[in-house]
């Protein structure tokens, strides 16, 4: 057992013993690696291919470690950035190869994704996934196969036969239910809101139904939320689009599943189509490599622009944690032309957030105006964590003594000790971005918010 009170197999409690007598074995610690891995405890495998990887820094087979570790984790543009720098180096295994491909694949570019996994089985024949290959259209002798190679036969354009459906919410929640963000709430009343509930007004003005809103700030702050909100607010449908619901292997498919979205919701209006992670699907095109990417991005453009068909109707929120790998396009007139900062919540927020958080639960006299206090810079997220520690540590007291005890302020407030603000990671990215790269004062918020002006 280790000092968190996690149960590890005998194997593991052994090699943890045999690393605290030898620290700086690193073949002992990439041992230990991989039978955390193997047991699928990815965190500590992470941490003790770091530290292996300090000592050996040029070995390829801690940095395929980490890159497993990564996928395993879901940290898959982490994984992309160690295995692109190992697919580079002359001794990578074989695997890591096949690993990079999947990845590669995964993120649209099929092609890429065939060369790489070429090389992987060429360096080594028992890295063959022959499942992965087919799917990729390697080696295929079929005659009628729509794919070769990754390539598809036939483009998608005008056949939307096989695009996916979202599912269509109709949220129940509105702003009353949403802590603080009343800069945030007062821009898209302005926006959205009012343009739906005074229609004559607005047309006298030739202002029309719908446009966009990109939210941006530190994950776990909300911005989902307040755009679930923001359809309960105007009872209008809600699609919520991630990464996974647009991208796709084949070349062609990751624009008609975007065409197929923004047509779902043009037939469903009023309704706001929310793209969570939109940087992922945005991303500056000076950056990219791949035509692929560039054209799903001028796809986003056309439809967001309503070039073949009305987006009358159609509102469109995006959120971000990384606004600066944005396309600028988009920041232009009539797409996101309304770019608003979701910050932390403040002391009044984070205390109703706890106090929403603890119904239901058993609790005691908790003093949510202290705990707020105790929880400068603290996330939504962050605070739900809080919950979760102290939660924790109140089954095993119940456990111990056979009754369960109602949690207190004290012990949310020890609970909070153990929680970091997973906030100040952003703010040290967010803060040389407001300083350097704040052109037209997009980023003046960030600077307010950080009183560095």
């Amino acid at each position: 057992m280790s000092e968190e009170g996690v149960n590890y197999p005998e194997e593991i409690n052994s090699l943890r013993e045999a690393v605290r007598m030898s620290p700086d074995n690193a073949p002992l610690r990439q041992h230990l690696a991989d039978t955390y891995l193997k047991y699928g405890h990815g965190e500590e495998a992470e941490k003790e291919y770091r530290t292996a990887l300090s000592k050996d820094p040029d070995n390829p087979n801690l940095k395929f470690g980490l890159a497993r570790t990564f996928f395993q984790l879901n940290k898959n543009s982490h994984a992309l950035v160690v295995l692109e720098d190992l697919a580079e180096q002359s001794r990578a295994p074989g695997r890591a190869f096949v690993l990079y491909a999947k990845l590669l694949a995964g993120a649209g570019d099929v092609e890429q994704a065939v060369i790489q996994y070429r090389r992987g089985v060429e360096r080594d024949p028992d890295a063959e996934d022959r499942e992965f290959a087919d799917r990729l259209g390697i080696d295929t002798e079929e005659e009628e196969s729509e794919v070769i190679d990754g390539m598809l036969r036939n483009s998608w354009e005008g056949d939307d036969e096989g695009a996916p459906v979202e599912d269509i919410e109709k949220p129940k929640i509105k702003f009353e239910d949403v802590g603080g963000m009343d800069k945030v709430k007062e821009e898209i009343q302005m926006k959205i809101i009012h343009p739906l509930h005074h229609q004559d007004l607005y047309a006298a003005y030739g202002k029309t139904i719908g446009g966009g809103i990109l939210m941006y700030g530190p994950p776990g702050c909300g911005k989902t939320y307040l755009a679930r909100a923001t359809a309960g607010e105007i009872n209008a449908s809600f699609i919520s689009v991630g990464i996974n619901d647009v991208l796709d292997m084949w070349i062609g498919n990751s624009e008609r599943n975007l065409h197929a979205l923004f047509e779902q919701a043009r037939q469903n209006t009023p309704c706001v189509l929310f793209f969570d992670e939109v940087d992922a699907l945005g991303a500056s095109r000076s950056d990219m490599k791949q035509n692929a990417g560039r054209m799903l991005i001028n796809q986003f453009l056309s439809e967001f622009d309503g070039v073949k068909d009305s987006n009358e109707g159609v509102l469109i929120l995006a959120a971000t944690n990384a606004p600066w790998h944005l396309d600028s396009a988009f920041r232009r007139p009539g797409r996101f032309d309304r770019i608003l900062f979701v910050p932390p919540p403040d002391n009044g927020a984070r205390a109703s957030i706890m106090q929403l958080h603890c119904q239901g639960k058993p609790v005691e006299d908790i003093d949510y105006t202290h705990l707020a206090k105790k929880t400068d810079g603290f996330s939504g997220a962050d605070l739900k964590a809080v919950l979760d520690i102290a939660i924790e540590a109140k089954l095993r007291e119940a456990m111990k003594i056979g009754v369960p005890q109602p949690m207190t302020t004290k012990d949310l407030v020890k609970a909070a000790k153990q929680q970091k603000a997973t906030t100040k990671e952003w703010f040290s990215t967010a803060r040389n971005y407001a300083l350097y790269s704040n052109q037209g004062g997009i980023y003046d918020d960030i600077l307010d918010y950080m009183k560095l002006r």
